[in-house]
């Protein structure tokens, strides 16, 4: 996503080359400074149980496809920490212990997706509004029920294989 306004003064901006960076920036003439992309930053997370041995994919807004527990990052907010609030709110589940797995910049929102695998205490979930149904799976199961060609499938599998494998479609 390109920025073609300056977000302080909204002045037209122009790309102009800057040493190191590889590609051109946007410069505002009228501010003398360069404006760097903005973007969202957004966690999700691969939420397993304490034996490591089942994945809880959920349903969210009326859709019939089993995705990963995700959400924004908060303003001052640390990316592990957003991952257990997430869970905490959508699940009111507790984590116990949580591992970076991948980044991955997912276009069509303009958002930096940081991927986690989260463990949780074997509690049973209690889902806020945002989830229409979860269940546990076996890490083959939530192989094969999870949402194919999304972003999700990518940070699943990846996270079991270690090989990450995004759709073209959700580059730049």
């Amino acid at each position: 996503m390109e920025m073609n306004y300056c977000m302080q003064c909204g002045g037209k901006l122009e790309p102009r080359f800057h040493e190191g960076e590889g590609r051109p920036i946007p410069w505002c003439e009228s501010c003398s400074a360069w404006r760097y992309p903005v973007y969202n930053t957004a966690v999700s997370m691969v939420v397993m149980d304490e034996k490591r041995e089942r994945v809880l994919l959920i349903r969210q807004y009326g859709r019939p496809f089993w995705v990963l527990v995700a959400g924004y990052v908060n303003l001052g907010e640390d990316a592990e920490d957003a991952a257990a609030r997430e869970i905490r709110e959508e699940l009111d589940m507790t984590v116990t212990g949580l591992r970076f797995n991948h980044s991955h910049y997912f276009a069509p929102s303009n958002t930096l997706m940081l991927n986690f695998t989260a463990t949780v205490a074997e509690e049973l979930p209690s889902p806020n509004r945002e989830v229409d149904s979860w269940s546990w799976f076996s890490i083959e199961e939530a192989r094969a029920n999870i949402k194919p060609g999304s972003l999700a499938e990518a940070f699943l599998k990846g996270s079991f294989d270690g090989v990450y494998a995004f759709p073209a479609r959700y580059g730049l």
